[in-house]
Order: C-alpha cells, then sequence, then structure tokens
C-alpha cells in the first residue's frame, strides 16, 4: 500500500477508560459500513482500468483489506477518506515470480473473501494472520479444496498454533453446495471468485439460511460492479463465468451496524441522532430502532438469526431494560471473542443475571451497579462498544478499549463529542 495511507489517527491511546455517570447528546453522521467497504474494495481490484472508492475508514480490518487487494492490481492508495486503485487486466493467468502472501491481521472477512479470489487467480498463495483469527472455522473452503485436489494446509506459528495458510492448485466452476447455517463470508467468497473462472457455477445451500442480507449485500455490490447473480430459487445461486468486473466511482454507505453503538446512547437517557443512514439499505443490521423499541417497551423475544453482530449492543440494552431473551444466537461463539459467553460474564460484574443456552441466552433486566472491579473487552470492538454503553450510565473501568480500532478507531473520539463523561488511564 502506498506510503500516503497514514496510520490510524484515530487510534486510542490508551487501552483503559474510566468512565463517570453521563448523557449523550447530539448529532453526528453514521460511520462507513465496514462491510459495504470490504466489497467495493475487493470487486474494484478485480476489475480492469482505475476505480475510486469514497467514504473509507481506516479500521484495522478495511487495512487487511487494502494490503491484500495489493497481491491483485499494480497500486493502491489512500487520502482522506478515498481509496484509488490501478487494477490490472484479470485474466486467470499467474505469471508472478514470488508467491502472493495475504496478510489478513485479524479481519475474518478479509481471510475468507480472499482465498477463493486467490484459489481462481494463483497457483499458489499464502495466507497470514493472528492466532485468534486462523482458529476460525475455515471448514467449507477445506472441503472444496478437498474435493477438487487443492493443497490447503495450515501452517503453524511460533507457539505451536496455525498462523497461516499455504494454497496450491486452481479453483475450478462447477457445483457448490454449501451449509446454509455458517458464516455468509465463504458464500460472499465464492460469489467474488466464481465470475473469475471459465465455468458457470452453481451455489447450493442447504439448511437454515442464516445472514442472509450479507449475502444480498454482496449481490447487490456485485453488480454495481458488472457481475451479475441471481437466485434462481430460495436456495440456489447462479454464477455466471468467464466476466470480467467493471471500474468506476463508488461511494460507501453508513454503518446500521456501528451506528447501533452510538444510537443506544440515546436510548439509555441520552438524545442521539445519527444522520447518513439508507432506510433502504439491504443491510440486515438496519432492524436495529425496532428492536431497540422492543426492548424499551418490556421484556422482549428477539431472533438474531440474521443480524448477529448486534448481540452485543441488544444485550447492554436489555440490561438496562427489562430484559430479553435471545434465539439464534449459536454463532456469536465464532467471531472475534465467544460472545455470547463473554457478554454474559461481564454484564453479571453489573449484577444482571443472565442464562447461556446452546441456541439461546436470556438477559435478565433492570438493578444496573456500578461493576466494582473493570469489565473486559476480551478483545473484541463489538464487546468494548456495548459495555461502554452501559457504563456510561453506572459509571466503571473497561479494559481492551483499544479493541475498538478493528472496525471503529474514533468511536471513543465520537463519544466525546456527544458529552459522555471519561477519561483515558495510563
Amino acid at each position: 500500500m502506498n506510503q500516503s495511507c497514514k496510520e490510524l489517527s484515530d487510534k486510542m491511546p490508551s487501552d483503559k477508560v474510566i468512565f463517570r455517570p453521563s448523557k449523550a447528546c447530539g448529532t453526528l453522521a453514521a460511520p462507513p459500513s465496514k462491510s459495504m467497504a470490504h466489497r467495493h474494495l475487493v470487486c474494484a481490484a478485480l476489475a480492469d482500468g482505475n476505480s475510486i472508492v469514497r467514504n473509507i475508514e481506516l479500521s484495522e480490518d478495511i487495512r487487511a483489506t487494502i494490503g491484500c487487494i495489493g497481491n491483485l492490481v499494480r497500486k493502491v492508495d489512500y487520502s482522506d477518506g478515498v481509496v484509488s486503485v490501478s487494477g490490472p487486466e484479470v485474466s486467470g493467468t499467474d505469471s508472478r515470480a514470488e508467491v502472493p502472501v495475504f496478510r489478513c491481521n485479524e479481519s475474518g472477512s478479509t481471510l475468507r473473501f480472499f482465498i477463493p479470489i486467490a484459489l481462481a487467480l494463483f497457483d499458489h498463495s499464502r495466507f497470514e494472520g493472528s492466532e485468534v483469527l486462523m482458529q476460525r472455522p475455515l471448514s467449507v473452503y477445506e472441503d472444496i479444496c478437498r474435493n477438487q485436489n487443492i493443497s490447503f494446509r495450515r501452517v503453524s506459528g511460533v507457539s505451536g498454533n496455525c498462523c497461516g495458510l499455504e494454497l496450491s492448485g486452481r479453483l475450478h466452476g462447477g457445483v457448490f453446495e454449501i451449509p446454509a447455517d455458517i458464516s455468509s463470508q465463504f458464500i460472499s467468497g465464492l460469489l467474488f471468485a466464481l465470475p473469475l473462472l471459465k465455468e458457470d457455477s452453481t451455489i447450493t445451500l442447504a439448511g437454515k439460511i442464516e445472514s442472509r442480507p450479507y449475502i444480498d449485500m454482496t449481490i447487490k455490490v456485485l453488480g454495481q460492479h458488472g457481475i451479475d447473480v441471481k437466485w434462481t430459487d430460495e436456495r440456489t445461486l447462479s454464477v455466471p463465468g468467464s466476466r470480467k468486473y467493471s471500474n468506476g466511482d463508488f461511494t460507501v454507505e453508513g454503518d446500521w451496524s456501528n451506528a447501533a453503538f452510538l444510537d443506544a446512547l440515546g436510548y439509555v437517557g441520552g438524545r442521539v441522532e445519527v444522520t447518513g443512514l439508507d432506510c433502504d439499505s439491504l443491510q440486515g443490521d438496519r432492524v436495529y430502532p425496532e428492536l431497540f423499541f422492543a426492548l424499551q417497551k418490556g421484556f422482549a423475544e428477539i431472533d438474531i438469526s440474521d443480524c448477529p453482530d448486534l448481540g452485543p449492543v441488544l444485550m447492554a440494552l436489555a440490561a438496562c431494560f427489562h430484559g430479553a431473551s435471545f434465539t439464534g444466537t449459536r454463532r456469536l461463539k465464532i467471531k472475534e471473542s465467544d460472545r455470547g459467553k463473554a457478554m454474559c460474564s461481564e454484564l453479571s460484574r453489573f449484577g444482571v443475571g443472565t442464562v447461556l443456552e446452546e441456541n439461546r441466552i436470556v438477559v435478565q433486566g433492570g438493578g444496573l451497579s456500578k461493576p466494582a472491579e473493570a469489565v473486559l473487552s476480551h478483545n473484541d470492538h463489538r464487546i468494548a462498544m456495548a459495555l461502554s454503553v452501559v457504563l456510561s450510565t453506572t459509571g466503571g473501568v473497561l479494559e481492551g478499549a483499544s479493541a475498538v480500532n478493528k472496525s471503529f478507531p474514533d468511536f471513543f473520539s465520537r463519544l466525546k463529542s456527544l458529552g459522555v463523561d471519561f477519561d483515558y488511564v495510563d
């Protein structure tokens, strides 16, 4: 990546934050959607010619994706929220002397989007990432590689845990049968890669489809970049082969996922307005206002299968209000942390009772008290932000606050602009 891609300007000055009870007040714009930014950047890198992607925030995950597209393009620059990409002609012919290395850091989207792309474009490739990232499931791709005689080899790090992958072989089009109840990132990754192959392909989803909005977001962005993917029925996707991505000038929409944490401050006694959100967005997390309203009204029963990223903030508000029963929580185990377990553990420090089951979590409402000891982010950005909402009402200390750099590096500066009372602690 070009040197104009500066360091995170709003990066946390400290990993510990002490809150005092306060109320947020003000209006601010929603941050750009990390999910849509990943998708636009990937598509821009696969197109011939020059593309511009606007409204980019340099979170750690987006930095990982920008770094990885450097393996695919002649040049990529970042300046003042705009990424410029000069892409080569994507012919599917690997003429590189060196094996490309995709450094994904801790970004699950980056890893799962680029594995099939690398298999489509290169005979050999290597992926690197944190031990936590490489422990997240990759079985869908392992199975595909096994079926197509592609070498999928995990590489151990210094501690003996997996921190890398080495791939040898080329992906072929055809029929792909994928479990529907796993991360949609696998399906999106295939949707990016399959149009680069000679053959037409079909993806068939087996079982209950979870997080379908994320699949539809990928299809929408593909269409904006000239790739026409169709649902032929409720479980089948038709993907044409031998297609070329089109270049252009694209703008990332506002992020309903991260806006939820800002808006939540208005529900716990503050007055907050978040602007710049598209009510017609395909983002699954656009449902958060109606879910917040349901939590305000009384004990709520909420299925988060299609919006798992809202789990932590919904659990936080349930603790502040009347409690709730959440179903569809099974996939919270395979995020940056085991989010269900982490939130139950940390809410107990506020005196909140919880019940943790395989695919259901119950949070008792009311009775919040200031935690006697620091609450922990579990190195998870969404846990850190959800706990910050609760701490703004009770006061207390958050450790691991810098986890927000993964997706929302200026989260705490935005809280400060709203009048939330906190200090960084050395």
